[in-house]
């Protein structure tokens, strides 16, 4: 009797458990879904409603201090650091920037402490600890709007095609965001849920623009912004602008051919000196001990990574042409 009882509690369990299984978790995941779309298309992580409170809507996601989060949010830094993230397309807060970067200055610090007995590494590895998640920042903002910009034709061209096909400029947007891959999908895929929960195309078409900060992006939106209030063929205008973007691609590769020599001129004598430094320390290391035991010595390295980087920017200024 008592396993037939067992039994009978475990089937019926069972079935309790896959009816509220069946019934309940449709509707969790169809809030979750929901809630993320409402983070993704809301314009400012950081605004506050008409009372001082935190807005309900909020597309930052939870940090492990949430209570850092709220106190970076509220300063102009915690704004900057906010857009910053988001154009990177780094999963993170800005609390955890901060906190990362304080650990890794604490960790450069006692580093340096521990295995380099000079004074002077004790400032330069606690700031090289503080800036390296932003750099990180820096360089994936960087790589993802060059990746926005290469495929930034394909979706103009995308855009018209919807529109010759006889789609709505909207409607063709939402074809942007569903067939182009990362980063290009995304971003429009959050002007388009924009506009589609109440905000108005211009507005929409501006946070894009602010978001994805580059020369090609402003003529798009300021070429759809004019066509809407002038009139005019918007197909022909997107074609027009995806051939001038391919033309200054063009344009950009022959540069950076013409420009080779100077690059690599720049790279090598950047390495140069530290090439020679470790090979000396190899073929002569009391030789290389004084200039970082020596006073003289430490004053000579200084000025040689100051000029050496003075120089490498200098180098990369003059091979830069604006296209």
């Amino acid at each position: 009797m008592g396993l037939a009882f067992l039994v009978f509690l475990l089937v019926a369990g069972g079935i309790l458990g896959a009816y509220a299984a069946m019934t309940q978790l449709p509707g969790v995941f169809a809030a979750r879904k929901l809630d993320q779309r409402l983070r993704e298309v809301s314009t400012d992580s950081t605004d506050l409603d008409a009372s001082g409170e935190d807005s309900v809507v909020k597309r930052e996601k939870a940090g492990p201090l949430p209570g850092i989060d709220k106190l970076v949010a509220r300063t102009a830094a915690g704004t900057w650091l906010s857009r910053l993230i988001e154009q990177s397309g780094v999963r993170t807060t800005p609390g955890t920037i901060v906190l990362s970067s304080l650990l890794l200055a604490t960790g450069g610090t006692f580093v340096a402490s521990l295995f380099i007995h000079q004074p002077l590494a004790l400032p330069i590895f606690t700031i090289l600890g503080g800036v390296a998640p932003y750099a990180f920042l820096v360089h994936r903002r960087s790589s993802r709007l060059k990746r926005f910009e290469e495929q930034f034709p394909e979706a103009l061209d995308l855009l018209s095609r919807g529109i010759r096909a006889g789609h709505a400029f909207q409607t063709a947007m939402g074809m942007v965001a569903d067939e182009l891959p990362e980063p290009v999908g995304p971003e429009f895929k959050k002007t388009f849920d924009q506009q589609n929960f109440g905000l108005p195309l211009r507005e929409a078409l501006n946070e894009l623009s602010d978001r994805v900060s580059i020369l090609d992006v402003r003529f798009f939106v300021t070429a759809v912004l004019i066509q809407r209030d002038t009139g005019g063929n918007l197909a022909e205008i997107l074609d027009n602008l995806a051939h001038v973007v391919r033309e200054r691609f063009k344009i950009r590769r022959q540069i950076r051919v013409h420009t080779a020599h100077g690059r690599f001129t720049g790279y090598v004598l950047l390495a140069l000196p530290a090439a020679l430094a470790a090979a000396l320390s190899f073929i002569n290391p009391e030789h290389m001990q004084l200039l970082f035991h020596e006073h003289m010595g430490q004053l000579m390295l200084i000025g040689a990574i100051v000029m050496q980087t003075v120089g490498y920017f200098w180098i990369r200024q003059v091979i830069k042409i604006e296209v």
